[in-house]
């Protein structure tokens, strides 16, 4: 039996979307002062919801295995697919970002070279611009490189019953709060660059692995009927919950609107906030309803899911072109306009990069199956994951007794 998840083509393309608001949104003036300041400001939350689909995708095939008795995705061809997915499109950015972005004083060829091996966020110095947004992925890629042994530990030491299911799920609601302490811990010590790392984020990706686990286990009928069960069916009032906790956000319980230091107390209801809004985001994608798969995994949602990658990726040195060219000074309005702009460039730049690269770099490098499984190792689940939050959700092994 196998499954897919369409719906999350869809969530992709909103969780890149609202980072592009956010920072048009900053570089216009209109997160900062306005009636919609409070909004746009905090949608950088698309992060958020990146993070809980990768934890989503990626730890799924790790329950799957568990509960069917196979063996897990094996951890070179996982990295080697991780890999092929991000690297080409970040380097084109960071070289188009050197090339034709602006440099800061204090920003070198060694602050590229961090940009490029995604360690940048462990070093103390500005970021270069057009490419701020990427702490983001070199948080996702330390999940990356965290989840196969968090997976073992999650599922490598006992057979699943009712029991021991409910216990993990207790530990991801954990790890949920962990976000939010360190960041209140971050912001009361004056320790800024920690709170790049994935300590304070891994929340966010927690909540994904949970659903995982709930849907692998629910549809093999280790656990029974619950509350979630009765959200499957009311989808528009889960997301209905993700706004409101979103407009809540938005106030000043949440920190400053600007680059100023939150809190410690903020900081917290900021990062738990975010864990709530990308919770109700997620899960009605994760058990859809026909309407749901339809709209958001369609046509438009799935060309808009390919192009996510490219657009969070793109999308500063595309803003950054457009205000060179216009003689656009920041802070001085015009979201409506810049926005457009910046939207529709920035997708035709990410469409041709993953059509013209990206997708036939994925294919070439994945073409060549000889290292993947070795012959003891050929059980379905053995085979390399190759979904995260900025890939197409392909159809993967799906419990025996059940269909997601």
């Amino acid at each position: 039996m196998r499954t897919r998840f369409p719906a999350l083509d869809g969530l992709r393309a909103i969780g890149a979307l609202a980072v592009l608001t956010t920072h048009v949104g900053f570089h216009t003036g209109a997160s900062l002062s306005g009636p919609f300041a409070g909004v746009l400001s905090r949608l950088d939350v698309g992060v958020a919801i990146f993070f809980a689909i990768s934890g989503f995708l990626l730890y799924r095939p790790h329950a799957v295995a568990w509960f069917e008795g196979t063996l897990p995705p094996l951890t070179l061809p996982y990295v080697r697919n991780r890999a092929l997915r991000i690297l080409p499109a970040l380097w084109v950015a960071i070289v188009l970002a050197a090339l034709l972005v602006p440099h800061k004083d204090g920003v070198s060829w060694a602050t590229y070279l961090q940009h490029a091996t995604l360690t940048q966020i462990y070093f103390d110095g500005i970021a270069a611009d057009g490419l701020t947004q990427l702490w983001s992925l070199a948080t996702e890629v330390a999940f990356y490189l965290l989840l196969p042994a968090l997976a073992k530990l999650l599922t490598g030491y006992e057979r699943p019953t009712r029991r021991s299911v409910r216990w993990r799920l207790v530990v991801l609601g954990v790890l949920t709060v962990l976000g939010p302490v360190w960041m209140a811990v971050v912001n009361a010590t004056g320790h800024p660059q920690a709170g790049l790392w994935l300590p304070g984020y891994l929340g966010w990706f927690a909540v994904g692995m949970g659903f995982a686990l709930w849907q692998v286990a629910r549809t093999s009928g280790r656990l029974g009927p619950s509350t979630l069960d009765t959200l499957t069916k009311i989808p528009g009032t889960v997301w209905g919950i993700a706004v409101a906790l979103l407009l809540i956000a938005a106030t000043p319980v949440a920190g400053p609107y600007n680059l100023t230091t939150s809190t410690a107390g903020q900081a917290f209801m900021k990062s738990l906030l975010y864990t709530g809004v990308a919770a109700c985001v997620l899960f009605p994608a994760v058990t859809p309803t026909a309407r749901t798969a339809r709209v958001l995994g369609g046509r438009v949602g799935h060309v808009a899911g390919d192009i996510s990658y490219g657009v969070f990726a793109y999308h500063l040195i595309v803003l950054s072109l457009i205000e060179q060219i216009s003689g656009y000074e920041l802070f001085s309005g015009k979201f409506a306009v810049l926005f457009f702009t910046t939207l529709v460039l920035s997708a035709a730049v990410a469409a041709a990069s993953y059509y013209g690269m990206e997708r036939p770099i994925m294919r070439l490098g994945r073409r060549d199956k000889s290292y993947d499984v070795s012959p003891e190792d050929s059980s379905a689940s053995a085979q390399p994951n190759k979904i995260d939050a900025w890939t197409t959700p392909e159809v993967t092994p799906a419990p025996s007794s059940g269909q997601g």
